[in-house]
């Protein structure tokens, strides 16, 4: 598939031929270089780090994005996390519910919208309308937005959707509205690259 080619992990953790519990402790100790927000790949050969990787990831607080495997290798994605879900309160002063963004999709409204998390978060779980754009690519692909459309920001609680829609309105875009609590809590149609 076309899309597997869009996972972008920030760190790449070598654990194939280690046993349980390896891959988890490797796992500890790469997480804990890496900067709030950024993906982690961990290559393993362990079939059991799967069930192992995303209980981990979940008990520690992370985000476990989703597995692919490519023959004996199993390519785990984890999410670092960053407080963003508590810390961060919002700005940008139009907001839509997730049931409204449902709405506008299901009435094929003339919208856009545009999903600012991180390519692997994007890859395993997303709006099939939606236009990978993460938030750190934002300010250098503009250009591939129309500053006359309505758009639909989402992320995964809100919060960096805020700071895009903000971002987005300082550069002139007229109709910007961030969906709230965003794919977190999504309950319409998705699509990923496991299907």
């Amino acid at each position: 598939m076309q899309e597997v080619t869009m996972i972008k992990a920030d760190m790449m953790l070598d654990a194939k031929g280690l046993a349980c519990p390896m891959p988890i402790v490797k796992t500890k100790k790469a997480i804990n270089q890496l900067e709030a927000g950024l993906v982690l790949e961990v290559q393993a050969t362990d079939k059991g780090s799967k069930a192992d990787l995303r209980a981990w990831a979940e008990s520690a607080g992370h985000q476990y994005l989703g597995t692919i495997e490519e023959g004996e290798m199993l390519k785990h994605y984890l999410r670092k996390s960053s407080g963003e879900e508590t810390s961060h309160e919002a700005k940008h002063p139009i907001v839509a519910h997730n049931e409204e963004l449902m709405k506008k999709l299901q009435a094929d409204a003339v919208i856009v919208v545009v999903d600012v998390r991180e390519t692997a978060e994007y890859a395993f779980n997303h709006i099939p309308e939606a236009i990978s754009i993460p938030l750190g690519d934002l300010e250098s692909r503009l250009d591939e937005l129309n500053k006359d459309d309505e758009i639909y920001v989402v992320c995964r609680t809100g919060s960096r959707s805020d700071f895009a829609a903000q971002k987005l309105t300082e550069k002139g875009f007229k109709k910007v509205v961030n969906v709230v609590p965003g794919m977190s809590k999504w309950t319409g149609n998705t699509k990923s690259i496991n299907f």
